[in-house]
């Protein structure tokens, strides 16, 4: 390790006087890249007294389920947020580059939001949705306004896994046929139906998972026709041709597969499946989960950018900025199908949350948060753009908005997954201030996906720790 780097590495900040940087890189510019100082924030922590970051590790590994994982070698101990920025026990402030998967769009704890939940929670935390109450149907309301076409019915959920079962069975009920088509490389959930609907072997079990059909994922970066969508697209109808009886139940996908590595797809691919799933009697199915509530700056909804009308949208995530929420919106016809039994959630559509998801809406019309995803993530991608034509282990810089993946490789003709390197320039990362997600299938895309309140300071501080980890590797 350099010594120079160690010390910068290694360096805390005070808890008060955030104006003062705990970032700063001692190297000489002649010699690589220096790091600005973390952005100004006028704010300081509460003093933290809990349990230690080793404690709370001890207890997970005794009491918590051996699956659920952690970042890092060393994790950090989360304890506040605001805004942007997360908080260690030690009152360090991070940048928060991963959003908590792409879910805080407001910004931790937003006062606004915040407020809605308290209120609501000081009056009714839980009924029923067999009783009235305004904040449901306040909510499914304004949801519904965002939504174009005839997509106007909601069903609330808990999740987006929960939100995506619904509307595989809601697809299998009205059509009447049984086979789902998605996409190698999607991600849509990890229960029953949603686990057969995804498509990478890291999230699957060896279970039944019957009527699911993967297509061919027009991935312009690594697929096999490049950026031409409707060459993809023939794969879905041959699909139906030798695979199912003629007849589909619908087709599901991400507009930009997030957990699949930030990989928008091929221009004219959607609209060209679109046209083949409706003469075989399906339906479209939209994952919104996390490319939705304009996290991609240029729409609301990432199908938008598209051209396509879905039958059927899933959100969750953004949805309510943190808050466990999720929601299927579709049109009164299809949604009719739930009537031919009984179909019930016990917390879908809960008081609290839906009080909390109506504020997550109006401060993003309010703070004009989709308009600056898209002006701080055009910025951000030119910026890490700048920094793939200076390392070469940058295959792709790619994505739109706030939703962007930074793909690495060891060798960019042969697009060799750069797994291990990914690993190491995050760590340097958070030690330099910065969290930051990673995906894809072979774990070597950095996910950008911060709070929509994000500025040009926080993407010029991301890129600044990015580059001047690079230089020292």
């Amino acid at each position: 390790m350099f010594p120079l780097l160690t010390r910068l590495l290694t360096r805390r900040s005070q808890p008060l006087h955030w104006r003062r940087s705990f970032a700063r890189a001692a190297v000489d510019a002649e010699k690589g890249p220096t790091i600005r100082e973390l952005p100004p924030f006028d704010y300081s922590p509460l003093p933290y007294s809990g349990p230690a970051a080793d404690e709370i590790l001890a207890k997970r590994r005794e009491y918590l389920s051996p699956s659920i994982l952690h970042m890092y070698k060393n994790p950090v101990n989360i304890v506040e947020g605001k805004k942007q920025y997360l908080f260690d026990e030690n009152g360090r402030r991070y940048v928060d580059a991963f959003g908590g998967i792409a879910t805080v769009c407001c910004g931790h704890c937003h006062p606004d939001v915040v407020e809605a939940i308290v209120n609501q929670t000081t009056k009714l935390q839980h009924s029923t949705v067999l009783y009235l109450n305004h904040a449901i149907a306040d909510f499914a309301q304004a949801l519904a306004s965002k939504l174009p076409g005839d997509l106007k019915v909601v069903f609330f959920t808990n999740s987006g896994t929960e939100a995506n079962e619904l509307a595989i069975l809601m697809a299998r009920m009205y059509t009447g046929c049984h086979d789902i088509i998605s996409l190698r490389n999607a991600y849509h959930g990890n229960a029953a139906g949603t686990m057969g609907a995804t498509a990478q072997s890291i999230w699957k079990f060896n279970v039944v998972q019957s009527g699911i059909h993967h297509a061919v994922n027009p991935d312009p970066y690594r697929g096999i026709f490049g950026s031409d969508g409707e060459k993809y697209a023939r794969d879905v109808q041959d699909i139906i041709n030798f695979g199912t009886s003629g007849h589909v139940a619908a087709f599901m996908s991400e507009a930009i597969q997030g957990v699949g590595g930030i990989v928008e797809l091929a221009p004219g691919y959607l609209p060209a499946v679109y046209n083949t799933i409706k003469k075989a009697g399906g339906l479209f199915i939209a994952d919104e989960v996390q490319a939705g509530f304009g996290r991609t700056g240029s729409h609301f909804w990432g199908f938008e950018s598209h051209n396509v009308v879905p039958d059927i949208v899933t959100m969750a995530k953004g949805i309510g900025n943190g808050f466990p929420l999720g929601a299927v919106v579709t049109t009164p016809e299809i949604a009719e199908v739930l009537t031919h039994r009984n179909y019930f959630n016990t917390f879908g559509g809960n008081p609290v949350s839906t009080a909390a998801g109506l504020a997550v809406l109006k401060v993003i019309e309010k703070e004009q948060l989709q308009k600056n995803a898209l002006e701080v993530g055009t910025y951000l991608k030119e910026k890490l753009t700048s920094l793939k034509d200076k390392y070469e282990l940058i295959g792709d810089v790619r994505g739109r908005g706030l939703i962007l993946g930074v793909e690495l490789v060891t060798d960019r003709e042969l697009k060799i997954p750069a797994k291990a390197e990914t690993l190491h320039v995050m760590d340097q990362m958070k030690e330099l201030g910065v969290l930051i997600g990673k995906g894809g299938y072979y774990g070597n895309v950095f996910r950008i996906t911060p709070p929509l309140c994000f500025t040009k300071e926080d993407a010029d501080f991301v890129v600044d720790a990015m580059d001047l980890t690079l230089s020292r590797m």
